[in-house]
């Protein structure tokens, strides 16, 4: 059964209703794999395999009925440790929470599994989700499949993991500032961040947080196209959410792309670029002009992106974390008590000032997306690096000012509200994945993905697998 295990999931949908493998068999094959490799990996943390195998005995008993439906029918899938899940421990991995068995699920959840996918459990992730590299003192590190050296990005680490071993056929995540797309570019799977909205994210401590938002992983642009028809679309109680055609997502097709207008930036306003990342980059580049693109290199107004993210991320943090701090600070991270109480002591003149400069960002960006419909960048500054340091403290020479300044490249886009795919683009000369960022207009996620698409087709390089 381990030739299914690498199959886009809609192949292997389409395989189970046609009669060429059972659920059951599909869902086995996974916890095999899982049982096999995930004690060097460490990417799936609980595990919920008895449930699993009992909800495809049931989904086969449909499929004998001509009953199966839903989108996701029989997929095996496992959802992020910091989405709650009813009646399955839920950690964010803290201590704090390591026995923690929430009574309702995430809405993102709920319409997977409506939609007939069966999870097998639950994903790693960094404390609270702070930073990109994935480990926390309940569980530890999550290792990058391509080598078990490194890291596998984060916050949604698990996840992407989990998806280049062959764990899951699709997996969910979050993304504040590049959790679906750094992780996705270090493993070689492809993360969509939407804009926010076009996935609910409840229930939430701060539900008009636009910062952070829930969406689709998988090992293709189709995979992910699939996944967010099932998630997409409005909950009343979501103040941000949106309607949309959500079904269109899952039937894509190749964008035409001679003589379309990209631009292209390799910096994104001067941020430092590791060598081997660049060199990744314009492999991509190259292969858009192979496309037919007409590239011109431009980029929108970054000036001042970096101080509105960390001011409304760090009150994100003071706003989710800060009674958490008063009373079990003593049992967080480091770096998560430093985010709270850098929120904690924010002044409304610095709030306000964040939200003034957000506004002129926005504003200036229009010019820009009225000229290109696609951005084109680099996904991560860095190629995963060692898994046993909590981030990278230099690149090219530029010292790191904190945990998250290197994660800029993603969170300069998280402040303009684009939706961005991180899709696999090249591999370093010893043998690590390198990504690429392809940024949308405002709410364009159908047009983002048919792009991806057309990329994707032009440079497969997610096929290669790393065992």
């Amino acid at each position: 059964m381990s030739e299914f295990l690498f199959w886009d999931a809609i192949d292997q949908r389409r395989a189970m209703l046609r009669g060429e493998i059972s659920v059951r068999e599909l869902i086995s094959a996974h916890i095999a794999q899982i049982e096999v490799h995930d004690t060097k990996i460490n990417a799936v943390v609980t595990r919920t395999f008895e449930t699993a195998l009992e909800r495809a005995d049931a989904a086969d008993r449909k499929l004998l009925r001509g009953e199966a439906d839903g989108a996701l029918f029989g997929l095996p899938v496992a959802h992020k440790d910091t989405l709650p899940t009813a009646g399955v421990r839920t950690t964010f991995g803290s201590p704090i929470f390591s026995d923690s068995v929430p009574a309702i699920d995430h809405e993102i959840v709920t319409r997977q599994r409506r939609a007939g996918a069966i999870s097998l459990g639950k994903t790693n992730v960094p404390e609270f989700a702070a930073g990109s590299h994935t480990y926390n003192p309940v569980f530890g590190a999550t290792h990058n499949p391509y080598d078990i050296a490194r890291s596998a990005g984060g916050s949604s680490g698990g996840a992407a993991a989990a998806l280049a071993s062959g764990f899951v056929s699709l997996a969910d995540g979050t993304d504040m500032g590049g959790s679906l797309r750094n992780p996705a570019s270090f493993c070689n799977v492809v993360g969509l961040r939407p804009t926010p909205g076009r996935v609910p994210n409840f229930p939430s401590a701060m539900p008009y947080n636009a910062l952070s938002v829930v969406g689709p992983m998988g090992r293709s642009v189709r995979d992910v196209g699939l996944l967010l028809s099932a998630i997409a679309g409005e909950l009343a109680h979501d103040p941000l959410s949106c309607g949309s055609d959500a079904v269109s997502f899952a039937y894509l097709r190749e964008r035409q792309c001679k003589g379309l207008r990209v631009a292209v930036s390799r910096t994104l306003g001067g941020l430092p670029m590791d060598s081997a990342v660049c060199k990744g980059f314009n492999d991509g580049v190259a292969a858009l002009v192979d496309m037919g693109c007409v590239v011109d290199e431009a980029e929108p107004d970054f000036n001042g992106a970096d101080e509105v993210f960390e001011t409304m991320r760090a009150l994100s943090f003071a706003t989710n974390y800060g009674p958490l701090r008063a009373s079990d600070g003593d049992r967080m991270n480091e770096s998560v008590r430093w985010n709270v109480d850098k929120g904690l002591a924010l002044t409304g003149e610095q709030l306000s000032r964040a939200e003034r400069e957000r506004t002129r960002l926005l504003g200036a960006a229009r010019s820009f997306w009225d000229t290109y419909e696609f951005l084109v960048a680099p996904v991560s500054q860095v190629l995963p690096f060692p898994v046993d340091q909590d981030y990278p403290r230099s690149i090219d020479g530029v010292s790191m000012e904190n945990y998250i300044s290197w994660m800029r490249s993603c969170s300069r886009i998280t402040v303009l509200g684009l939706p961005a795919i991180s899709l696999p683009c090249s591999f370093s000369d010893d043998g690590l994945p390198v990504g690429i960022q392809i940024i949308g207009r405002p709410r364009q996620e159908y047009a983002l993905l048919c792009f991806a698409l057309a990329f994707e087709a032009a440079r497969p390089t997610g096929r290669r697998r790393p065992f």
